[in-house]
């Protein structure tokens, strides 16, 4: 009787331990990476350099909303007086007046271009050269005029023509007066703050938030 001997056939070989815990532990290591990158990528996009455009040009823009801006008001109280003889020098009369006036200075937008302007990049610095201030013509308030008249005999047309050359000496004695150094002076000053709060704000918004503006005017 021949011995059968039942013999097993080769089964898989077994899994490497050192294997299976290299798999597993890739995985962890795989998402770290992956979040990793992604945290330097928005990272980048938040922290990097913007492009802020032109700011000479943004406050150009800025000049163009504007036409003729006043920048200061004066309220100028003139006392003036004129005389009239009639009847050949019979009849005298004489009229002193204070007739508050209103003057406005202004500065035109309109010609302050690219020229006129200078950008300091490492400072931040926008420097605006202005023109002149320009004084308007005097608004006579004669509703508020006071009056004293001297005369025996004053004729209305005599006062009407005391009223027209006091009329004329005040808005030329307001022109005057307007021209004062203390005057001018305060208008430049009120010309320089508007002027700066005016172009720091658009220079903001542009991402310049350490802008500052130094405003100068034409000899």
């Amino acid at each position: 009787m021949d011995d059968t001997r039942l013999t097993s056939s080769p089964s898989a070989p077994a899994a490497s331990p050192t294997a299976s815990l290299a798999r597993v532990s890739f995985l962890p290591w795989a998402l770290f990476l992956i979040a990793l990158a992604s945290a330097v990528f928005f990272a980048w996009k938040w922290w990097q350099p913007e492009d802020l455009g032109d700011p000479l040009a943004t406050s150009l823009v800025a000049f163009e909303k504007q036409d003729k801006l006043t920048v200061f008001s004066a309220e100028l109280a003139p006392v003036v007086s004129s005389n009239d003889s009639r009847m050949f020098g019979l009849v005298n009369s004489k009229q002193v007046a204070v007739i508050p006036a209103r003057i406005d200075y202004t500065i035109d937008l309109s010609k302050v271009g690219r020229e006129r302007l200078n950008w300091d990049a490492q400072t931040q610095t926008l420097g605006v050269k202005l023109p002149t201030l320009t004084v308007s013509r005097p608004n006579l308030d004669e509703a508020r005029a006071q009056y004293l008249r001297d005369g025996i005999w004053i004729t209305r047309e005599a006062q009407d023509k005391l009223t027209r050359d006091n009329t004329r000496l005040a808005e030329a004695q307001a022109v005057q007066q307007a021209a004062n150094p203390v005057l001018m002076n305060l208008a430049r000053q009120a010309a320089k703050e508007a002027i700066s709060q005016n172009l720091s704000i658009p220079l903001q918004v542009a991402g310049y938030g350490k802008a500052k503006v130094v405003v100068t005017f034409d000899p």
